[in-house]
């Protein structure tokens, strides 16, 4: 094969990759946009705060802060939770902490069957909506956390994407420079140059 077709062959293939890539970037960083602003307004709905950093200071066990919860809530004082990551810590370090202090654990299967063996306790009644609103909270900030990931993993392909479509780019580009400059003549594996074929063989000429 002439080596100026090889060259516009493969570079040719190598535009098309670029303009697969740049297709699937953008798809992506598309699928970034959607999942963080759904998330961000699914949260903003809910009006949900962190506790105030005066909270922070008089942390104690039992009270809505306690020591545990300052490495992963302290930061987001006073803030309204919008993101992903503030609805991981919210719920895992907030809510399942309270839950956890709860009769049972909190767990609402197991306040509820305790409930239920025992109607006339009031306050283990009350105790079984508290668990069940928090559980459902809880299910639903990670819910929200996980889409946020999806995003950013979106956004990290995205930016993979375009990288890779650059760089494919500059070696389309230097293909078809090279096959301008090329000789029409020229041979892909073309025989070396100094041999003749002569009976028996290749030989020195």
């Amino acid at each position: 094969m002439r080596r100026k077709v090889f060259d516009v062959l493969v570079s040719a293939g190598g535009a098309v990759v670029v303009v697969v890539l740049v297709v699937a970037g953008s798809l992506a960083l598309w699928g970034h946009s959607v999942a963080s602003s759904n998330v961000h307004n699914q949260l903003a709905q809910q009006d949900i705060f962190f506790p105030p950093l005066a909270a922070f200071a008089h942390a104690k066990p039992g009270t809505e802060i306690t020591p545990g919860m300052i490495p992963y809530l302290e930061k987001y004082a006073g803030q309204q939770l919008l993101t992903g990551p503030q609805a991981e810590a919210y719920a895992d370090h907030f809510i399942a902490i309270h839950l956890s202090e709860m009769p049972y654990g909190g767990v609402y299967a197991k306040v509820s069957t305790a409930s239920r063996a025992n109607p006339k306790n009031a306050a283990l009644a009350a105790e079984v909506q508290t668990s069940l609103n928090g559980t459902t909270l809880r299910g639903l900030l990670l819910e929200a956390y996980g889409f946020s990931t999806f995003g950013l993993i979106a956004l990290w392909a995205a930016i993979a994407s375009f990288v890779l479509a650059a760089v494919m780019a500059l070696l389309v580009g230097f293909g078809f420079w090279h096959s301008r400059r090329v000789s029409e003549s020229a041979e892909i594996l073309a025989p070396r140059s100094g041999t003749v074929r002569l009976q028996g063989g290749l030989e020195p000429s």
